[in-house]
């Protein structure tokens, strides 16, 4: 009970920040609602988490959480978009990584060692 009280404060704070931005209002009978499927959606999805456990399964990936919002295309279409988004921006950092690991160690970036290969090979013909 008291976490559907917590739900239903949270709901409520939500769309008071969306009133005041998007200058609307908000019934008191639609913030109740809206807090309701909300707290049965995380009913659904409490219960999703607990069969990963009996799968003997300690990670949830991105996959199941699509899996979880196949429901709804909106909410799929923008997990999706996101795991996309994180998904570039972590090769993006593990590439600088790299060029700065490679930089420390040899003080020459990969350019500048292909260059030094082909003028290598160009003076032993």
């Amino acid at each position: 009970q008291r976490l559907k009280a917590a739900v239903h404060y949270t709901v409520g704070c939500l769309c008071q920040d969306v009133a005041e931005d998007k200058e609307v209002q908000f019934s008191k009978q639609t913030i109740a609602a809206i807090s309701e499927i909300t707290f049965r959606q995380c009913g659904t999805e409490g219960h999703f988490l607990i069969l990963c456990r009996h799968a003997k399964r300690s990670t949830v990936t991105i996959e199941d959480v699509k899996l979880l919002a196949r429901r709804s295309n909106s909410l799929l279409k923008y997990i999706t978009q996101k795991s996309e988004e994180l998904t570039s921006s972590n090769k993006e950092q593990k590439e600088k990584k790299k060029k700065k690991s490679s930089a420390a160690k040899g003080g020459r970036t990969s350019g500048e060692q292909v260059t030094v290969t082909e003028s290598e090979d160009s003076n032993m013909a």
